[in-house]
């Protein structure tokens, strides 16, 4: 007999996983330092990345932080023990192999910014395909308040988010951004009292669609996006040219035609 999945997910000490109606919730569970990004806790969002790839139920996935933080950055205690350059690439590339995973997730992805969202924090927010916030968030980069600069792969996500200006305003100068202020720059799709919620609330507003074409409109947006126009269109077509061979598209337009709510099987 197939052991069922839950029995198959690892024991985190610094992460709580959990899944709500088709909804992966990952909290981030070290309160009594911010939810601060050391090493262990690295590893750890690594492995809860192949948790969500492989969990059958799993159609979104949202992550957030325990208590006043949703990730205050990375733990500074261990970045003050850095004694090279050598070292110090390889603490990067550590963070921004991680983010990638989480980047490149094959559902969508909801970081609920309940609180702090500082350095690494919003860089592991950016990871994510959506930002929601609490009306009590602080998002920023201050690194360079350290004589650091982001390492998790903030200076590029934030570029690439943002635009030049408004990116090198946040770097430079290292402040705290206000939750409302974050959803008029574009930094947060969505700001309410409670994060999660409205995470879960906008989760269920996703997964009322096809989970194939959900997947291969993520990997349209994320292909396309460092290409030319032409280029990117091709990219759309033969991924448009993959939807309409799916069970999810014989299902989802004899729905529409039947004027009923379509069910989704993911095939």
């Amino acid at each position: 007999m197939k052991e069922p999945f839950e029995s198959q997910i690892p024991e985190f000490e610094f992460l709580s996983y959990e899944v709500r109606e088709r909804v992966a919730v990952v909290t981030i569970r070290r309160p009594q330092a911010l939810n601060a990004l050391n090493q262990d806790l690295l590893f750890e969002l690594a492995a809860v990345t192949d948790v969500i790839t492989q969990d059958p139920e799993v159609r979104v996935a949202v992550f957030t932080g325990e208590g006043r933080a949703f990730v205050a950055g990375a733990d500074i205690s261990q970045i003050a023990d850095i004694q090279d350059a050598f070292a110090g690439r390889e603490f990067a590339l550590l963070g921004q192999t991680v983010f990638n995973e989480i980047a490149a997730l094959p559902v969508p992805t909801i970081a609920a910014i309940n609180g702090f969202a500082l350095g690494g924090g919003l860089e592991l927010a950016l990871a994510c395909d959506l930002r929601v916030a609490s009306t009590k968030a602080k998002l920023g980069l201050p690194e360079v308040s350290l004589g650091i600069i982001p390492g998790f792969g903030g200076t590029q996500r934030l570029l690439r988010l943002l635009g030049r200006g408004r990116a090198l305003d946040l770097i430079f100068t290292g402040r705290h951004v206000p939750a409302e202020e974050a959803l008029q720059l574009g930094l947060v799709n969505r700001v309410g009292e409670e994060a999660l919620e409205l995470a879960l609330e906008l989760a269920r507003s996703i997964l009322k669609n096809g989970p194939v074409a959900l997947a291969l409109a993520k990997e349209a947006v994320t292909r396309g996006e460092g290409l030319e126009l032409d280029e990117a269109l091709e990219v759309e077509a033969d991924l448009f040219g993959f939807a309409v061979t799916t069970q999810d598209m014989k299902e989802g337009t004899r729905a529409f035609l039947e004027k009923r709510a379509p069910e989704f099987k993911g095939e």
